[in-house]
């Protein structure tokens, strides 16, 4: 049983339950998740499944899109509707104010990541610190905003808006800074995510689904190693190289490859998704070199 599952992770469990809930189900030892969906977050949340545990590192960094909320007037600790209040605000923001601050959120920002979360400082999770009442400086990270959309704004005060953004992206961040922006506060009481990459909420299953399920016909819906990266470029080797590709021996490529030594592709030979490989450059000449087998 080898493949990724498009999991609807429900509200309330985090990432490590739900691998651990597929654990159980599929009497499994070998699976992973591919990034950490907040626990009070529902949605798309692709679960790597046997061999393809080995190629969850290709879909962490692919974009990510999201529908949330953002209720003004009130920041709390951990930036969401989970949270102690820390600050309230009386001012009142118009609906103009609101959309043109959103829209100087778009394109690549800085986020300084929120306290309560799993990023590690020295080796210990930021929200284990929280927890414990330290608080440590956090440098601030680039994050691009792909898009950024007002949906419906209710009262000035709720705003529902959707976004697609990159790995590393914190939608509660993201929340509370438009609140500061606009001169009062604001933190992040809905999040669904859509989108991970090409896996869509319209396809993913959720527990009960899957639980009423067989073994055969949760193996009809495991996605192939290859197709749930599918964003990867697909190089296909001719097939007397088939024996080299498997063993790991370098394959002598054409001239084409100068803007493609830093990328990973998929690998095909004889009709066969062989793995993930990469571009070597070897006294002048390009090679391609098998980084995983996952024939």
């Amino acid at each position: 049983m080898d493949g990724v599952i498009n999991f609807f992770k429900p509200r309330g469990m985090t990432s490590h339950d739900a691998v651990y809930f597929f654990r159980r189900l599929l009497k499994i030892k070998k699976i992973g998740h591919t990034g950490t969906l907040d626990p009070n977050a529902t949605g798309v949340l692709p679960i790597c499944i046997g061999k393809a545990t080995r190629i969850s590192e290709y879909l962490l960094g692919v974009d990510k899109e999201y529908i949330g909320e953002l209720t003004l007037g009130v920041s709390t600790d951990t930036q969401d509707s989970d949270g102690i209040v820390t600050n309230k605000s009386i001012k009142k923001v118009t609906d103009d104010e609101i959309k043109s601050v959103f829209s100087s959120f778009k394109g690549n920002i800085l986020q300084v990541p929120p306290m309560y979360s799993a990023l590690k400082i020295d080796g210990k999770k930021l929200y284990d610190l929280a927890r414990e009442g330290k608080h440590v400086e956090r440098k601030p990270r680039e994050v691009s905003i792909k898009s950024l959309t007002i949906m419906d704004i209710h009262n000035s005060k709720e705003i529902i808006f959707k976004t697609k953004c990159s790995r590393g992206t914190y939608i509660r961040t993201l929340c509370d800074d438009i609140g500061i922006s606009l001169g009062t506060y604001g933190y992040m009481s809905y999040l669904l995510r859509t989108g991970v990459g090409n896996f869509r909420i319209e396809n993913a299953y959720g527990m009960e689904t899957l639980q009423n399920m067989n073994n055969g016909q949760v193996l009809d819906i495991l996605i192939p190693l290859d197709e749930a990266i599918s964003h990867i470029e697909r190089i296909d080797v001719p097939d007397g190289f088939y024996k080299r590709l498997v063993n790991g021996a370098l394959i002598p490529m054409g001239d084409n490859y100068m803007c493609s030594l830093d990328n990973s592709f998929r690998i095909y030979c004889r009709q066969n998704f062989i793995g993930i490989g990469n571009i070597l450059m070897r006294e002048g000449c390009f090679y391609l070199k098998m980084d995983k087998v996952l024939l």
